[in-house]
């Protein structure tokens, strides 16, 4: 993302280097933007809820000075039943951050998955707590710390240290920890819980961005992945960015600027300049200005950077054979929607007239009653067709944000899946195919709250295809590259290349494919900034 981008250019203008960044596009920020595609409703158009933006980040290049401010979400989570009515017992499953109120809902399911709920929540902390410490450093460099000089051994003691550290918080977790990492997500869940709404629900964040099934080995890994934010000081905690995920980039671009960076729109790179030895010697424009520079930050996918933008010559063709290699099938179409009035789900019918109720506040998660609907999804898009009944993650940011709607309507953000980037036989998707796919989400959702359809006034689908051309993203996939257990951490983007550093002296990768991966993050941007001030001291 180009948020990434923007990170290491505010943390490498702060340490007093001239940093100019370039943005392909109209408008900054890469799949942290907004948009008003349609009037007067403004869409967070690819990512769309903040939570992972690393805290460090948020204080040292000042943020909320700058103009980010986050409406905390409460609930998180809302999952209605299909099919249940006003006088069911159980008509739908809300988690949020009030552990009481979190017993009663799972209670009406099951007393005994609310009572093991808790110990699940506690294991899952922990594990996260074990990780955080990984996320702020880069990787531990195998090659450099075995073959570097006794000063390279040195500069990796900081990335053990915090892998050793991880391990201590473990502790006696470490093979639960490491279940976590390689078993499906279904596995890990059925031994915690009976209840299917809520090991659906839970198995969500295993699958969610993720060319996977909650019964794929390592999905486990995905899930662990998003309950790794904080905001506010609060873990876990997940929020809407005032005004759109494009003020989080603004902010970023607020605070590289008043550093003195220049920021420049519409300036797309055809390619990254190398001089006769080998070292990285500026970019070059699609429009023919060269421009020269000591560093090249790369926010692109490794495929974009490696293939893509270097000469062939620039890189062994070994190396470009193995990125060459790295997944980047995605599941994801997002369908932005602009509707005059709150969806009202059979499960919760609205009594606060047109004011949002609380369950529209969190993530509302539809056709997950149970892990093998999505499951079926999954396979379904496997085969080439999009799934029958999409997993569908719907927000509705303008629930607790007034800035993006008119009065009275309301900004619908819909992450589904799962849609493959080529349809059987390798056909593109038409326009016929985007409007049959939308229809097929459409009545999902009006089962479960009938009207849905009437109050659409407008409506932007994004598949896999479009997700790669308009801000792109490599297959679509909005992590770039899958975060399967071979491509993170040592692995990212490669076990021979892992972290920011680039085989091409000068070249840096910034971008989520570079450790500690995707999701509004920043931190790649944060690490590629230190090594890139690291490595220029030493010209």
């Amino acid at each position: 993302m180009m948020q990434l981008l923007l990170v290491q250019a505010a943390y490498l203008q702060k340490s007093g280097l001239n940093v100019c960044v370039l943005e392909k596009r109209h408008v900054i920020g890469g799949a942290a933007v907004t948009e008003e595609i349609i009037p007067g409703f403004k869409f967070s158009r690819a990512s769309y809820v903040l939570s992972l933006l690393r805290p460090q980040i948020i204080q040292d290049l000042e943020l909320k000075k700058h103009g980010l401010k986050v409406y905390l979400r409460d609930p998180n989570s809302y999952t209605p039943v299909l099919g249940a009515t006003k006088d069911s017992s159980c008509r739908s499953l809300i988690l949020g951050r009030d552990a009481s109120a979190n017993y009663r809902q799972i209670a009406q399911f099951s007393k005994k998955d609310a009572d093991a709920y808790t110990r699940y929540e506690h294991q899952l902390s922990l594990m996260a707590a074990a990780i955080e410490p990984l996320l702020d450093s880069s990787p531990v460099d195998v090659k450099r710390f075995i073959e570097g000089s006794i000063s390279d051994k040195m500069k990796c003691l900081p990335a053990i240290r915090a892998a050793v550290q991880a391990g201590k918080i473990l502790g006696k977790e470490i093979p639960s920890f490491f279940e976590m990492l390689t078993a499906p997500a279904a596995k890990v869940l059925d031994r915690w819980f009976d209840c299917d709404p809520l090991k659906a629900t839970l198995a969500t964040d295993a699958v969610i961005g993720a060319w996977l099934s909650p019964h794929t080995p390592g999905s486990g890994y995905v899930l662990l992945h998003h309950v790794m934010g904080e905001l506010e000081g609060i873990k876990g905690a997940w929020g809407y960015v005032e005004g759109g995920m494009g003020a989080v980039s603004q902010a970023i671009a607020n605070a590289a600027v008043s550093y003195g960076a220049s920021i420049f729109t519409e300036k797309p790179v055809a390619r990254v300049m190398t001089s006769s030895s080998g070292e990285t010697s500026g970019v070059c424009l699609q429009d023919g200005t060269e421009l020269r520079a000591r560093i090249v930050l790369s926010n692109a996918t490794p495929k974009v950077t490696y293939l893509d933008l270097m000469e062939e010559d620039a890189v062994t063709e070994d190396f470009r054979k193995d990125i060459s290699f790295i997944d980047y099938r995605s599941p994801v179409t997002k369908i932005n929607v602009a509707v005059n009035k709150l969806p009202n789900f059979l499960a919760d019918p609205n009594t606060n007239g047109t004011s949002p109720m609380p369950h529209h506040h969190g993530t509302i998660h539809l056709n997950s009653e149970h892990m093998d609907l999505i499951h079926q999804a999954f396979k379904d898009a496997e085969s080439g067709s999009w799934s029958k009944r999409p997993v569908l993650e719907m927000t509705i940011p303008s629930s607790l944000d007034p800035t993006i709607s008119p009065p009275g309507s309301h900004v619908v953000l819909l992450f589904t899946q799962y849609t493959p980037y080529h349809l059987a036989g390798g056909r593109e998707w038409t326009q016929q195919d985007k409007q049959d796919y939308m229809d097929t989400v459409f009545d999902c959702i009006e089962e479960y709250a009938p009207g849905f359809r009437d109050s659409v006034v407008g409506v932007d689908i994004l598949t896999p295809k479009d997700l790669e051309d308009t801000f792109g993203l490599t297959g679509g996939n909005i992590f770039h590259g899958a975060m399967s257990l071979n491509q993170f951490y040592i692995g990212r983007p490669l076990p021979a290349c892992c972290g920011s550093r680039s085989p091409v002296k000068g070249l840096y990768l910034c971008g989520s494919g570079a450790h500690p991966g995707g999701g509004v993050m920043g931190s790649p941007g944060r690490l590629a900034a230190f090594s890139a001030m690291e490595d220029f001291k030493k010209k």
